[in-house]
């Protein structure tokens, strides 16, 4: 990253600029900058000769010949983005202008060492780059991880679900074994981002449950991703609820979220009531036949996750709260979240809340983890330093 500060007419003001839709033609570029002809022709210059923008076509004219008009080049370059899981990884590839590229799911186990399993994503990514028409090549990969991640260092915190990862620093290694510009995240705030973006930014405050083998929510706040001061703000599976069965937990106190409202909890409960089912994919099966027991039990999950959730949406008042991941596909789970919110939220944060299924999809966690990467290569204090290495 760039030490110095961009100009309003540097180079990389500019191509913010033109990535962001706000101006497309040199006469609405310096409108926008300030800037003299000439400079506004030197920094457009500079950014062909870069490969980061290309003339395309001509603009609506307001007298006279038409103006062309400027956009983001699909360039080659396409920067990774995995959302890890416990039994398998979701990748995405995004162009310069977020747009995706490719996608694949490959298995993977949590149970392998970290190296072995941060090889295997890297290689699948260079792959999939590999194997897209153009023959793209990465200049960056970015993680997703099924648990807490320290912002300031990248070092996974008492990650559940991970042996062997916990305080593994999991940036440092992919750096090291790639030699690629990282990034790592917390699944649930990956989320959030990718539901972010895919909303074009039309909602700027939301909450993103995931809701599977574990509970977690992501924040966007005003625009921004809300990670807290070490960056695990939104890490609510381990809330005690007060009148929660006393489960034991791995984090060594007892009633936490997780021990009764996550897949393997729910799948617990109903054995508990003599249903013979293997797995989630088992429980939500019945559930979505009518099954009253199996209805139950996860309406009830839905409602504990509300009740933690209330108290956040009272806090935040959010516009949207997203349910992703697989309890999100039960009306049973999603019927449970919205009775608690409505009746636990005051009536003023709720009358225009939505709370809905995420549109992201499966690929919301790669997609908002490899969003941040590519925001953070495409500042404008990062374009200036590739195009002018030695200054500053």
């Amino acid at each position: 990253m760039h030490s110095s500060a961009s100009t309003p007419t540097s180079a990389g003001t500019v191509f913010h600029l033109i990535r962001t839709g706000e101006a497309a033609t040199r006469a609405a570029l310096a409108r926008h900058t300030g800037a003299s002809p000439s400079t506004m022709a030197l920094r457009i210059g500079e950014l062909i000769e870069g490969g980061y923008i290309e003339e395309t076509g001509e603009g609506a004219s307001s007298g006279g010949r038409r103006p062309r008009t400027l956009a983001v080049t699909d360039a080659p370059q396409v920067v990774a983005g995995v959302d890890l899981g416990e039994n398998h990884a979701v990748l995405v590839l995004l162009n310069r202008s977020g747009e995706t590229v490719a996608t694949a799911v490959h298995d993977v186990s949590l149970r392998r060492s970290p190296d072995e399993v941060l090889a295997q994503l890297l290689d699948h990514a260079h792959a999939l780059a590999a194997e897209t028409p153009g023959r793209r090549t990465l200049t960056g990969i970015a993680v997703s991880l099924p648990g807490p991640v320290d912002g300031r260092t990248g070092r996974l915190l008492s990650p559940t679900r991970m042996p062997g990862w916990n305080g593994v620093d999991v940036r440092e290694r992919l750096e090291a074994l790639g030699g690629l510009p990282t990034l790592v995240g917390n699944d649930a705030n990956s989320m959030a981002v990718g539901e972010f973006a895919s909303r074009d930014g039309e909602i700027r405050d939301l909450l993103f449950v995931k809701a599977g083998s574990g509970i977690g929510c992501g924040s966007i706040v005003n625009g921004s991703l809300y990670t807290g001061f070490r960056g695990v703000a939104g890490d609510i599976s381990h809330t005690t609820l007060k009148d929660a069965p006393p489960i034991a937990c791995s984090c060594g106190r007892v009633g936490c979220l997780d021990m009764v409202a996550s897949a393997s909890a729910i799948v617990e409960a109903l054995r508990e009531r003599g249903s013979h089912v293997e797995s989630i994919e088992d429980v939500l099966a019945l559930a979505r036949n009518m099954d009253p027991a199996a209805s139950e039990v996860v309406r009830e999950a839905g409602r504990r996750v509300g009740e933690v959730l209330a108290t956040i949406v009272n806090f935040i008042n959010p516009q949207l709260v997203a349910l992703g991941g697989q309890l999100s596909t039960s009306d049973a789970f999603t019927a449970g979240v919205r009775q608690a919110i409505y009746t636990l939220c005051l009536p003023m944060t709720t009358d225009l809340l939505e709370i809905a299924v995420a549109r992201s999809g499966r690929t919301a966690g790669a997609t908002g983890i490899a969003w941040q990467l590519l925001e953070n290569q495409l500042q404008p204090g990062a374009i200036d330093a590739f195009l002018h290495p030695h200054e500053g």
